[in-house]
């Protein structure tokens, strides 16, 4: 595919744009360059954008159910992207992962249940455990070698406390590691040991970079997928998180009918018509423009690895085997979080994601999004440089 594709730069202000938009409430100025919340600054695939202009095309906005289709489509797609088969009767929808998340967690715990994570993670996993009345237990990662890694002493005794749920994020986010077949399997079976559920949150699991492979950790033994519930979605692969559609994937129908009564509590009935457009459009037309996309994503990964390398060595870099994230190691630079936010901010005009929001393990890092085009990468590695020169 042509990068030319990549290259364009698009105009996202005054969007209602969260990224671009919303600068001066989440940062305090609004003269920065956002390189922050993950969402990228590339045009969605055109068969998706074709399908959602002739949905439009159509005058009624009515009531709607999944197409006939979607659910092989999504087959397929698990099928060629993942080696994964699985059959229609496993698919669920959901407007997000996040929302998936709070679902899982009501179907499957009670108030002042333990439900376990590892951080540095995404912050809504420690947002849908506390907003649901959950108690949070932290078996926190490691950093071996420049990557991260789990302490797997840590992990069983944290699952003895009495834990019920278990929150995966496979690859994971900040991090972009993907788990290994080995690492994916050792907590399958400890999980299975304690009787504790397991949630996997594989939403950037397409997008994994040359030389890796994501692995469903259902895949792997139909014992594990038996005590899994795994989170999918096209939201970040095609960039129409907008849409608000999303994939849970479990072939326990006893998991599924504890699911579907906590969406029938909460008066889910299922996407928007135009969600559903864009996930068949994508899963069934997109894989051209996704080769495309990681081709670009892989240089832009390795001009940022060698830039750093090159004119920032004090700050560690965690190379991403998934993603268009990268999670930057400043502790070496002696400041407190505070001071790198405000170095970021006042002097090198840059918005990036604080280490502090991922909980613990997440202090002295930054998270920065380099899904964009080039001149708008290279413009924020400047920046970043002159926030610490």
């Amino acid at each position: 595919m042509d990068n030319k594709l990549f290259e364009t730069l698009i105009e996202r202000k005054n969007t209602g744009a969260v990224k671009w938009d919303y600068l001066g409430e989440i940062y305090g100025a609004q003269d920065l360059l956002p390189m922050w919340v993950a969402d990228m600054d590339f045009p969605s695939p055109e068969p998706v954008q074709e399908a959602l202009i002739d949905r439009i095309k159509h005058p009624v906005f009515g009531y709607t159910a999944p197409s006939k289709t979607i659910n092989d489509t999504i087959q397929a797609w698990m099928k060629t992207r993942h080696g994964w088969d699985i059959k229609k009767s496993w698919i669920m929808f959901s407007q997000g992962v996040v929302s998936a998340l709070a679902v899982t967690i009501q179907a499957f715990t009670e108030p002042g249940d333990k439900v376990m994570l590892q951080s540095p993670v995404y912050t809504p996993f420690f947002d849908m455990i506390k907003n649901n009345e959950r108690e949070v237990v932290n078996s926190q990662l490691q950093i071996t070698e420049n990557r991260f890694t789990i302490d797997f002493t840590d992990f069983e005794e944290k699952l003895k406390s009495g834990v019920k749920l278990f929150l995966l994020c496979n690859p994971h986010n900040p991090g972009g590691r993907i788990w290994t077949k080995e690492e994916l399997a050792q907590i399958g079976e400890l999980c299975m040991k304690y009787g504790v559920i397991i949630i996997s949150d594989e939403i950037h699991g397409d997008l994994y970079l040359p030389e890796f492979k994501h692995i469903p950790l259902a895949s792997i033994d139909k014992r594990y997928a038996n005590i899994t519930v795994t989170l999918m979605a096209p939201s970040k692969t095609f960039n129409i998180a907008g849409l608000q559609s999303s994939l849970m994937i479990t072939e326990n129908m006893e998991f599924q009918k504890k699911i579907k009564a906590v969406q029938d509590r909460n008066a889910f009935h299922g996407l928007n018509l135009f969600g559903l457009a864009a996930m068949e459009a994508a899963y069934r037309d997109g894989e051209d423009w996704l080769n495309g996309l990681m081709a670009y994503l892989t240089e832009n990964v390795e001009i940022t690895k060698d830039f750093i390398s090159r004119e920032l060595p004090e700050i560690g870099f965690m190379y991403p085997e998934a993603s268009y994230l990268v999670w930057l190691d400043c502790r070496k630079l002696g400041l407190t979080d505070e001071e790198l936010k405000k170095a970021l901010v006042e002097k090198g005009k840059l918005a990036l994601e604080p280490g502090t929001k991922y909980g613990p393990g997440g202090e002295g890092f930054v998270r920065m999004n380099i899904g964009c085009p080039r001149p708008i990468l290279l413009e924020g590695l400047q920046r970043l440089k002159k926030s610490f020169s």
